[in-house]
């Protein structure tokens, strides 16, 4: 049996925070497994557009943003600021 390798962090999360909203919608596996990829520069299903800006964004220290499906298909965001102090697990309606 091989151990799955563990991707290398591209950046800092800072604090990691979610909102009551999508820890009561989101298994957390779901939600650490985002943060693995989001963290990993892997950005979900967002856009060509935004997945571009995360790359300029990893250089010029600004913000992140991932998006994932949980198992049951339910969105949610993955956003890390500017500053990297913090890393904010979200629904889009908690935006």
């Amino acid at each position: 049996m091989s151990a799955k390798a563990i991707p290398t962090p591209k950046f800092r999360l800072g604090r990691i925070v979610a909102t009551p909203h999508a820890l009561e919608v989101i298994p957390h596996d779901d939600i650490l497994r985002g943060i693995a990829r989001h963290e990993a520069g892997d950005w979900g299903d967002v856009p060509d557009r935004d997945r571009l800006e995360n790359e300029l964004s990893l250089q010029a220290g600004l913000r992140l943003i991932s998006v994932y499906p949980s198992a049951k298909g339910v969105k949610f965001w993955i956003i890390t600021e500017a500053d990297r102090s913090a890393t904010t697990v979200l629904l889009p309606e908690d935006y």
